[in-house]
C-alpha cells in the first residue's frame, strides 16, 4: 500500500514557511528609501524629486487656505450661509443656533447658543475658525465645508444672533404688520 503522504514533504513545508517568515522581520516601510518633495534627485530630468503634475490634472483645494472675509454682506451671501448652516451646523447648534440640534437628543451635549454673550462678542474670524478647526467638543469642519461658505455660514450666524435678540419695536413697519397679522 503506497503512503498518501510524503515523508520529506513535512520538512519542506516548514522549510518553505520558516524562509517566508524571516523575510517579516523588522524591516517594514518607515525603514525604506524614499525622497522628500524638494529634494535633489538624479532619477528625473529635472534633477528634483517633485513633478509637474499631469496635463489635464483637476487642482484639489486646500481646505485650511484662508479666504478673505467678503466686503459686502448680500442677500445672496446670507441665502447662501443659510443654506450652508443647515447642512453642516443644524445637526448641533440647532435651526435658530439655540444649540439644541438633533444630536442633543440623540444624548450628546449640547453645543452653546449663538445668543450667549461670548458668541455674540466673538469676532467673525473667531467663528471662521471654529468652523475651520474646531473648538472645544465641535471638530473642525475645514474639509466639509468651502472657504467662502465659512464666510457665508458666519455672516447667517450674525443674523441669527441679530434675530435673537430683536424687539418688535425695532422691526420695520412692514415686518411689524406681518408679525401683528400672523398672531391674530
Amino acid at each position: 500500500m503506497r503512503r498518501w503522504l510524503d515523508p520529506g514533504l513535512p520538512l519542506v513545508l516548514s522549510v518553505s514557511l520558516s524562509l517566508t517568515l524571516a523575510g517579516c522581520g523588522e524591516a517594514n516601510m518607515r525603514d525604506q528609501a524614499k525622497a522628500n518633495t524638494w529634494d535633489a534627485n538624479r532619477f528625473f530630468p529635472q534633477g528634483m524629486t517633485m513633478r509637474e503634475p499631469v496635463a489635464g490634472t483637476v487642482p484639489r483645494t486646500d481646505p485650511a487656505r484662508f479666504v478673505p472675509r467678503p466686503a459686502v454682506i448680500d442677500a445672496a451671501l446670507l441665502a447662501r450661509g443659510r443654506e450652508r448652516y443647515g447642512i453642516a451646523c443644524t445637526p448641533c447648534h440647532g435651526r435658530s443656533g439655540d444649540g439644541r440640534g438633533m444630536i442633543v437628543a440623540r444624548g450628546f451635549p449640547a453645543a452653546p447658543s449663538f445668543a450667549d454673550a461670548r458668541l455674540r462678542g466673538a469676532s467673525a474670524d473667531a467663528l471662521y475658525r471654529a468652523i475651520t478647526q474646531g473648538h472645544g467638543a465641535m471638530f473642525g469642519m475645514g474639509a466639509q465645508v468651502a472657504p467662502a461658505d465659512r464666510w457665508a455660514i458666519v455672516a447667517y450666524i450674525r443674523a441669527l444672533q441679530l434675530s435673537q435678540g430683536a424687539a418688535v419695536a425695532d422691526l420695520p413697519e412692514l415686518d411689524r404688520t406681518r408679525l401683528a397679522e400672523t398672531a391674530r
